[in-house]
């Protein structure tokens, strides 16, 4: 599994938010700083973020970007989507079919069931951490399903 910089980066700026105690709106130019990302690729972040609906620009003198909803309503797999392609699902093997427009083991695949099983545990920790969750340093998947499944 490889995190891209992108969803790294998207990640890190919506934790900025979900930091952000006083829920004030943050400036691109204090995103930037916060992050150490240049203006243009911060502003590339926030308008992709904007776009899937987790944060808003706010106008004015005061004017930033906030958090659409509170961070503990935002699963992480809203925002890797927002951010990439899905980590794995039937896309994956695709990838890597070289020339061929079907991979050669795809009658008798013995890594699929692998890769399944990957998709099937990322996709719960990811459909059930939220932002506040890692902003809280309460990111533990295990800890997280264990507390789910007991309520």
């Amino acid at each position: 599994m490889k995190v891209t910089a992108l969803e790294e980066y998207g990640l890190r700026c919506l934790l900025l938010f979900a930091d952000n105690k006083d829920s004030e709106s943050l400036t691109l130019q204090e995103i930037s700083n916060r992050e150490g990302l240049s203006l243009p690729y911060a502003g590339k972040l926030l308008m992709i973020l904007k776009k899937a609906g987790l944060v808003e620009a706010i106008r004015g003198r005061k004017g930033g970007y906030v958090l659409s909803r509170p961070a503990n309503e935002i699963k992480l797999q809203e925002v890797f989507s927002a951010l990439g392609d899905s980590l794995y699902g039937s896309h994956h093997c695709e990838k890597y079919s070289e020339s061929d427009d079907v991979c050669v083991h795809n009658d008798d695949c013995k890594v699929g069931s692998l890769w399944d099983s990957f998709n099937t545990h990322i996709q719960s920790i990811l459909t059930t951490v939220t932002l506040a969750d890692v902003a809280n340093g309460k990111a533990d998947p295990l800890v997280n399903l264990t507390e789910t499944k007991k309520e």
